[in-house]
């Protein structure tokens, strides 16, 4: 028997079985039953200077390939987006040539993909709303000539100047107003980032949430869909029961994505579809799901799927805004890049025995795509730290 050497918080090193991988097959045609993105991770040069604070050297080969691995099991890709390290280690620059690289790769591929669009190429702290407006108009326009779908993200620089939620409708109503594609919102909840605090007018999601909702039913032409990401199923269901037709609800909780997406009850607005930073770590087991419920299979859905979310709590732990951390590591275990390493060296950002119990996860819910690959990696990252594998 081939087995794994894990390592516990006390520092005492087991072992565990080895599993096989998972039989995931790629579809042969596109996935039905679900809209499904993966939020996608940047693959930076080993040799650069990738140290924090310096801008992002990043390997486009081993990037683009990602996305492209992504496209081959049926899902499309989220990008340039916080799993991509946006306020946390790429700047302004390779957010710009990594939309359009992946915009081009979507195109070869045939594949959907959706954008960040933010205000976050701006240098100073505190602007103006009507700055905020520009920023935003800014990006939006170099996405929509890229020919990639928008998603506005949460702004830091509107969260800090916003004095009442009439400023988050006048900033998004001029925002849309412009769009000439519609756009998806996103709400970025403090677990992921704690300058967002407050945002849409209140700390309370039941109140902030009417404000979204105002926008929304103000612009529904401009609105494809909406993205909550505020780990709280409660919350994206009551407004997911509240949207207007043709306006999607893409669950970004990595905490209860299983049952967000697997609901099945008659209705448009019956289930969540899906735009997480956990399917670029499970991308072949997400699109094994899926076909499942393609093939009115639901319980195979729930077979395939629901042992990934213990895992994908894991990966998401607190501090959740080092989640990044967790999908590079399983991307290189996975084969998907030659070193474990990450833009503004963020992947210091977690604790050997918190990757352990990753792997632990990973080997459980088979999502291990090369077993032995990533049990050679694990081991000798085991060894190169000191302990013997």
């Amino acid at each position: 028997m081939t087995t794994l050497r894990l390592l516990s918080a006390s520092g005492e090193l087991s072992d565990a079985a080895l599993n096989d991988a998972g039989a995931y097959t790629r579809p042969t045609s596109a996935l039905r039953s679900r809209v499904a993105y993966a939020a996608a991770h940047v693959v930076p040069v080993v040799s650069g200077d990738n140290t924090p604070g310096r801008p992002a050297d990043i390997d486009w080969d081993a990037t683009l390939a990602f996305r492209r691995n992504v496209y081959s099991w049926g899902l499309g890709v989220a990008d340039a987006m916080d799993t991509a390290q946006r306020n946390m280690g790429l700047d302004a620059a390779a957010t710009r040539e990594l939309i359009a690289r992946s915009a081009e790769v979507a195109r070869e591929e045939g594949g959907s993909v959706v954008v960040g669009v933010n205000t976050d190429h701006v240098d100073e702290t505190h602007i103006s709303l009507q700055q905020v407006v520009d920023a935003y108009l800014s990006q939006l326009e170099f996405t929509e000539q890229q020919g990639a779908g928008p998603v506005l993200m949460a702004s830091r620089h509107l969260a800090r100047v916003a004095e009442s939620a009439d400023d988050y409708r006048r900033v998004y109503r001029a925002v849309l107003d412009r769009a000439t594609t519609p756009v998806v919102l996103h709400w970025l909840g403090t677990a992921f980032d704690p300058e967002l605090e407050g945002y849409f007018g209140a700390s309370d999601w039941q109140t902030a949430s009417e404000v979204l909702l105002d926008i929304i039913n103000e612009n529904p032409a401009k609105i494809s869909g909406v993205k909550m990401s505020l780990l709280n199923a409660a919350s994206e269901i009551s407004v997911r029961e509240r949207l207007p037709e043709g306006v999607r609800m893409f669950t970004g909780d990595d905490f209860n994505y299983v049952s967000l997406i697997g609901d099945s009850q008659v209705g448009a607005r019956s289930h969540s579809d899906a735009l997480l930073g956990a399917f670029a770590a499970i991308t072949p087991v997400a699109s094994a799901a899926i076909q499942a419920l393609d093939a009115g299979d639901d319980g195979g859905y729930r077979r395939i799927l629901g042992p990934t979310e213990e895992l994908s709590r894991q990966i998401f732990a607190a501090p959740t805004f080092y989640y990044k951390t967790g999908v590079a590591f399983l991307s290189w275990l996975n084969g998907h890049q030659p070193a474990f390493q990450m833009v503004g060296g963020l992947h210091s950002a977690r604790s050997l025995p918190h990757l352990s119990r990753i792997v632990e996860l990973a080997n459980a819910s088979l999502a291990l795509e090369n077993p032995e690959l990533a049990r050679e990696r694990w081991h000798g990252m085991l060894t190169l730290n000191g302990l013997d594998a």
